[in-house]
C-alpha cells in the first residue's frame, strides 16, 4: 500500500501513514525460533537496502570486468575511478594524508547514503514499494553504530588504550562523566539528524502529492529528495570523518 493510499484510505494522516509497508514475514522454522526471529516483519526500508546493494554489485561488476589501464572518457571504469580519486582526496583534506586507509569506507558510506536518500525521486516508487532507508531510524542507527565503533577502535588503536582512557579524564577528572555523555552523543546526534531530514522530506512530500497538483510537488522533490538528500549524505560522512580523526589525534 503506497503513502497516498494510507492517507486517503485512513482520514487524516497518521504516523502509520508514513510508515513502510510490510513485505513479508520470516518464516516459522527451526532456525529461525532458535534465533528468536520467527514470523519477523521484513519491511520494505530493508527490501529498498537490498535493492540498493544489488545495483551497487551491479555497477562494481560492470565496471571492473574488463580493466584497462587507461580507460575511455565516460566508460564505467573512468566513472569509477573518478569517484575513488574524488573520495581519496576528500579524506586526504579532512582527515590528513595518512588516513587515506579510510577511503573505502567513506566513499561506501557517500554511495550509499546518497542513493538512499534520493530514491524517493524514483518514478513508481510505490508501486515498486521503495522506500526512502533512512526515514527509518534503525537504518540511522545502524550507521550512526558502526561510525561509533570505528571511532573507538581506530582511537585506541592509534593512541593506545591507556592515553584513550586517560582523555576521559581531561582536562580535569570531575568532567569524566560529562566525557562520557558526549562520546554517546555522537552517535545519536548523527542518527537523529539523519533520521529527522529524512523523514521530514517523506511526510512533507506525502502530504504535497496528497493535497496539490502533481507540478508543485514535482519541483519541491528537487530540493526535498535530491538537494536535501545529497546535502545529508554529505553531512553524515563529514562529521563520521571529522570525529575519527579527532579521536585518533
Amino acid at each position: 500500500m503506497s503513502i497516498l493510499d494510507k492517507i486517503f484510505l485512513k482520514g487524516a494522516p497518521s504516523a502509520d501513514a508514513f510508515s513502510p509497508d510490510v513485505i513479508f514475514y520470516l518464516p516459522d522454522n527451526a532456525l529461525t525460533r532458535i534465533l528468536q526471529i520467527a514470523n519477523a516483519p521484513i519491511k520494505s526500508t530493508v527490501t529498498t537496502t537490498w535493492v540498493i546493494m544489488a545495483l551497487l554489485a551491479i555497477f562494481s561488476w560492470l565496471a571492473t570486468r574488463n580493466l584497462e589501464r587507461e580507460p575511455k572518457p565516460g566508460s564505467l571504469q573512468n566513472i569509477a575511478e573518478a569517484f575513488v580519486e574524488n573520495i581519496s582526496s576528500l579524506v586526504e583534506t579532512t582527515m590528513g594524508s595518512d588516513m587515506k586507509k579510510f577511503t573505502p569506507y567513506i566513499g561506501t558510506l557517500i554511495i550509499y547514503l546518497t542513493i538512499a536518500n534520493i530514491i524517493g525521486i524514483v518514478p513508481g516508487r510505490d508501486v515498486l514499494h521503495l522506500y526512502t532507508p533512512t526515514a527509518d531510524l534503525n537504518t540511522t542507527f545502524a550507521l550512526a553504530a558502526i561510525t561509533f565503533f570505528n571511532i573507538h577502535y581506530f582511537g585506541i588503536k592509534a593512541n593506545g588504550i591507556k592515553d584513550y582512557l586517560k582523555g576521559y579524564f581531561e582536562p580535569m577528572p570531575l568532567l569524566f562523566p560529562l566525557n562520557i555523555i558526549g562520546n554517546l552523543a555522537d552517535p545519536v546526534s548523527l542518527s537523529f539528524r539523519l533520521f529527522g531530514n529524512m523523514m521530514a522530506s517523506v511526510v512533507i512530500m506525502g502530504l504535497l502529492y496528497g493535497v496539490v497538483s502533481l507540478v508543485i510537488p514535482g519541483l519541491a522533490d528537487l530540493y526535498f529528495n535530491l538537494f536535501s538528500g545529497v546535502l545529508q549524505a554529505f553531512i553524515f560522512s563529514m562529521l563520521t570523518m571529522t570525529y575519527i580523526s579527532m579521536e585518533m589525534e
